[in-house]
């Protein structure tokens, strides 16, 4: 029988309500210990300062290695030998969660990762702590899942693998390195259940590209709910090679002013926490519009089921995307005329974030205690422009692109990394936004008007009146300082000519003559079946594409109902090569009026991409260095939870081109 989620969200799929986005930003506040007063005044001022999420201890067997400043030492640097351990407990968090909506805390009782070296329970308890690691490492990450208490309900007694089951057994993934996918590495087909600990090792190769990447669960049956509960962290690959004649290098070492500092970095980790309080029948507790309900004084909210899930219920829940565990944050420490990076890792489960800024007028209103209703004209009042401020894109997915790409909003879909340089041309406080969207562009397939996220306080400094100049001419000036002379005139040519950066892209390109047959496909779709890929549900012991070790082919993904959908693939990434609208025009370099998101992504390296009904994509990959099972699935996670995922084995062939379809 299928279950009364998929019931839900096959009714759903073809009249999908159109609803105005909620507030946006939930707070975990770590905040079980504030004093009531304090909480008040929190809830009152409704902004606070957001830091960057905590850096997790490693234990190093050798000094980290840093940027090198001499230009003749150029070509890969890499940390081959050294070794990076780390720990984390698996466990339930008590803490309290602003909701805006209620201008009340909310006592929470949460899944998290926790580093194992904490003495006092952390500041920001659903934030998971950043991993920093080097190419060439061996990384060692131990999970330890002796905390958690069995779960009665595992296995499920239908013995449908795609009803969602067995919350308290994890895995861990490792969202975008390119790294082996079998034994102890980055296997998501294990279960780590309660009661032991496991021990990854991923070997990181000394070409691996450096970039913003994420991790979280990934065992099926339980990966939206715990990833919901905040189990995600950023894991960002250091980069500290030089380019040379013959080997692109890391975008990092050009990313600096000419006294060798580094452009200010910003990680900025996004999650959506969908948690619940239920009456003593074991129902979600609700108001007559569909907002979640929880009284401070005697519920306890949690996330224990798949029924917080569905197409409507984040919107309809009333719960809020955080930034780094913060609501409504106000970033601090930037300057007018500097550059920073912005790392962002769209680490949530169920909405889409176009983030966008712009200049607060001076003297704006409190953002406390805005009513639904009133954020658009909130916004309108106090973030009156004159125009939003550009960004540059820098990469995509973790993968460093061919040239910075201009643009003034950011679309950010489950399971995305977006680096971008920004730069704030004067001081005063600037508006964080997250855009308006039509239902068809977002996961939701709902709606979205615009929302207020936060603030950037920015000190005075140099003012710039031309932000792309200003920029071009930073890196320049880095270029001459830093690069061999083997590249230095190709580097600051390619600078000169539309802000290119070809000598940091990691992949070649893939030209139409490396293409073999056959092509792939992708089709997701939700029906009769259930949550399918190709008309098939997700079952385990069935190998769903057997591709040859050494491959290059092409990807055509597709939808066939009213959502759409984010596809990833693990272990190779891709490169897009076009994608078809309606109309049969190629979108992927100008994007069109309907779906500006895919502009200027022609070309483009990623491992996870939006797939909106109507539109079909192909996208292009090497099946490189590594053999054994993986899957690729929708990054709804709770799709992939209940179906819409398939396993990929890449192998041997055997001379002739085929590829045993079992191990022996």
């Amino acid at each position: 029988m299928p279950s009364r989620l998929r019931l839900i969200e096959r009714s759903n799929a073809a009249n999908i309500l159109m609803h105005r986005l909620r507030p946006a930003l939930l707070p975990l506040a770590g905040a079980a210990l504030l004093s009531a007063a304090a909480q008040g005044a929190l809830a009152q001022t409704a902004e606070r300062a957001v830091a960057d999420p905590p850096v997790a201890k490693a234990r190093r067997s050798a000094p980290e290695i840093s940027i090198t400043a001499q230009p003749e030492a150029a070509g890969p640097r890499a940390a081959v030998g050294h070794e990076a351990v780390f720990a984390f407990n698996i466990q339930y968090t008590d803490a309290k969660i602003y909701n805006p909506g209620t201008n009340q805390y909310d006592p929470v009782k949460l899944r998290s990762y926790r580093d194992v070296s904490e003495t006092e329970p952390p500041k920001i308890p659903f934030v998971a702590p950043t991993i920093e690691i080097f190419p060439g490492e061996t990384v060692r990450i131990t999970l330890n899942n002796d905390k958690l208490p069995a779960d009665p309900k595992c296995p499920p007694g239908n013995n449908d693998v795609n009803d969602p089951n067995c919350f308290n057994r994890t895995n861990l993934h490792a969202h975008g390195l390119w790294v082996s996918p079998t034994g102890n590495s980055d296997n998501v087909l294990l279960s780590i259940n309660q009661g032991v600990s496991f021990q990854y090792e991923y070997n990181i190769p000394p070409d691996h590209p450096a970039g913003t990447y994420w991790y979280h669960p990934h065992r099926h049956g339980s990966t939206a709910l715990q990833v919901s509960s905040g189990m995600a962290g950023v894991l960002i690959v250091r980069g500290t090679r030089l380019p040379g004649a013959d080997v692109p290098g890391d975008v990092d070492t050009l990313l600096r002013y000419v006294d060798g500092r580094s452009f200010r970095e910003r990680p900025v980790l996004l999650q959506q926490i969908q948690y619940a309080c239920r009456d003593a029948a074991g129902k979600i507790k609700q108001d007559g519009a569909g907002l979640y309900l929880c009284d401070p004084a005697t519920d306890v909210g949690g996330i224990e089921g798949y029924d917080q899930f569905g197409p409507t219920t984040w919107r309809n829940s009333g719960r809020y995307t955080s930034i780094n565990g913060e609501v409504v944050p106000t970033f601090e420490g930037a300057k007018a005329g500097e550059i920073e990076r912005w790392r962002v890792v769209h680490a949530g489960v169920r909405d889409t974030v176009n983030l966008q800024f712009r200049k607060m007028k001076d003297g704006a209103e409190p953002y406390a205690s805005v009513a639904t209703q009133q954020q658009e004209d909130w916004v309108t009042r106090n973030c009156p422009g004159p125009a939003l401020l550009p960004q540059f894109a820098l990469a995509a997915d973790g993968l460093t692109r061919a040239q910075l790409v201009e643009r003034t909003s950011s679309t950010l879909q489950p399971g995305y990394r977006e680096d971008m340089l920004i730069v704030f041309p004067e001081s005063g406080n600037y508006c964080v936004l997250d855009g308006a969207a039509p239902a068809a562009s977002v996961v939701n397939s709902q709606a979205k008007s615009r929302q207020y996220l936060g603030r950037v306080a920015v000190a005075p400094g140099s003012a710039v009146s031309d932000i792309r100049a200003h920029i071009q001419a930073q890196l320049l000036a880095a270029a001459d300082r830093f690069m061999p002379p083997s590249v230095k005139q190709r580097v600051k040519d390619d600078l000169s000519n539309g802000l290119r950066l070809r000598a940091f892209v990691a992949h070649p390109d893939i030209a139409d003559g490396e293409i073999k047959p056959p092509q792939r496909e992708a089709r997701f779709e939700i029906g009769a079946g259930g949550f399918m890929i190709n008309g098939n549900p997700y079952k385990p012991d069935r190998i769903d594409q057997l591709l040859p070790l050494g491959g290059v082919e092409e990807w055509k993904l597709s939808t066939t109902n009213a959502f759409g959908h984010p596809f990833h693939i693990h272990v190779n990434p891709f490169q897009i090569s076009k994608i078809i609208n309606p109309a049969g025009q190629d979108v992927s370099e100008t994007g069109d009026a309907n779906e500006p998101q895919y502009a200027n992504l022609k070309g483009v390296w990623k491992d996870t991409l939006f797939v909106r009904q109507g539109y079909t994509a192909f996208v292009r990959t090497r099946y490189q260095r590594y053999i054994g099972d993986f899957v690729l699935h929708c990054h709804i996670l709770d799709h992939e939870d209940q179906g819409m995922m398939q396993n990929v084995r890449i192998g041997l062939p055997d001379g002739a081109g085929a590829v045993a379809a079992s191990h022996h």
